[in-house]
Formats: structure tokens, C-alpha cells, sequence
């Protein structure tokens, strides 16, 4: 019997910023909709030099202040594992597509985060793109979490609707 879980791993340069908020944010609008079940989500970087450590402070901050949990290791991609164990590999932005295909992700299972985000729907990919905030101020990292949270909901509307 399929499991009738969807998986998806969100994917970022060094796995502190975007990809951890992405996964509390998409496991968190999850729960909000009932639908927590039916999901399992992770998040990784397809640079290692933060592997083993906590997400950014300013990543934690943005979250908690809007009542999102989040607990997180950084870790780096693993190719051999995951692209067999996730059905959708979300990118941040069009260096990390290009990162996972190189290193031989299925293109089927690839696609920008903001892909999902309903009022995008016909924008080109270059405007889809979720920005790093890492080199930026807190206030950069608000402005990805209403990038993502938009991002998130509508994934899930869309897995959900596609189930």
C-alpha cells in the first residue's frame, strides 16, 4: 500500500535561514488546516559548512514572534537518501534548482517554493525566487517569512486539493 503521507524538503544554500523557516512554516500551516497527518516535511542546504548547527537567530526570532515552533540541525543534502524519499524537493531560488539537478535530482520532483504562491501564478521564475536574508538585517526576514508563509499555504492547498 502507497503511503498516503506527501513528503517535501525544502532546500537552501546553508540550511539556517529560508529552508528551516519554510519547514516550521508549511508543518505549522499544516496543523492550523488539520492536515498535519498528512504530511512529513524536512529542510537541508546544499552547502554543508553549518551542518550540525542551530538555524539563525534572526530565522528563530521571526518565527516565534508569530507563534510558529520550530526545532532545527542544519544538514546538508544527502542524494542518495533523499531524492528517493521525498516526492517534492523546494528550492528557495533558481542557484539551488540548478545545485540539486547537477548533483542529479529528478527534475519532476524540483521546483521553487514560490511557485506555489497564488499571487505569482504567472510570474517568471527569476520573480519567484525567496531571497536570502542571511547577508541583511531582521527586518529582511520578515519580509521572507510573509514570502513563505504566502508560499506554504498555498502548497498545501494544492497537495491537498491534488489528493
Amino acid at each position: 500500500m502507497p503511503d498516503p503521507t506527501v513528503s517535501v524538503l525544502f532546500v537552501c544554500l546553508g540550511n539556517i535561514c529560508r529552508s528551516p523557516m519554510a519547514k516550521a512554516v508549511f508543518l505549522h500551516a499544516a496543523k492550523e488546516r488539520n492536515a498535519l497527518g498528512r504530511f512529513r516535511a524536512d529542510s537541508c542546504g546544499t552547502g554543508g559548512w553549518h551542518a550540525g548547527g542551530p538555524a539563525d537567530p534572526r530565522t528563530l526570532d521571526a518565527l516565534r514572534r508569530r507563534g510558529v515552533p520550530v526545532e532545527h540541525v542544519a544538514r546538508v543534502v544527502r542524494p542518495e537518501a533523499d531524492f528517493h524519499a521525498f516526492d517534492h524537493l523546494v528550492a528557495m531560488d533558481r542557484a539551488n534548482v540548478a545545485r540539486l539537478l547537477k548533483i542529479g535530482a529528478p527534475p519532476a520532483k524540483v521546483c521553487l517554493l514560490r511557485s506555489f504562491d497564488p499571487e505569482l501564478a504567472d510570474a517568471p521564475d527569476h520573480a519567484r525566487e525567496v531571497p536570502d536574508p542571511y547577508e541583511s538585517g531582521p527586518e529582511a526576514f520578515d519580509e521572507v517569512f510573509a514570502m513563505i508563509d504566502r508560499a506554504c499555504r498555498g502548497m498545501i492547498d494544492r497537495l491537498l486539493a491534488a489528493r
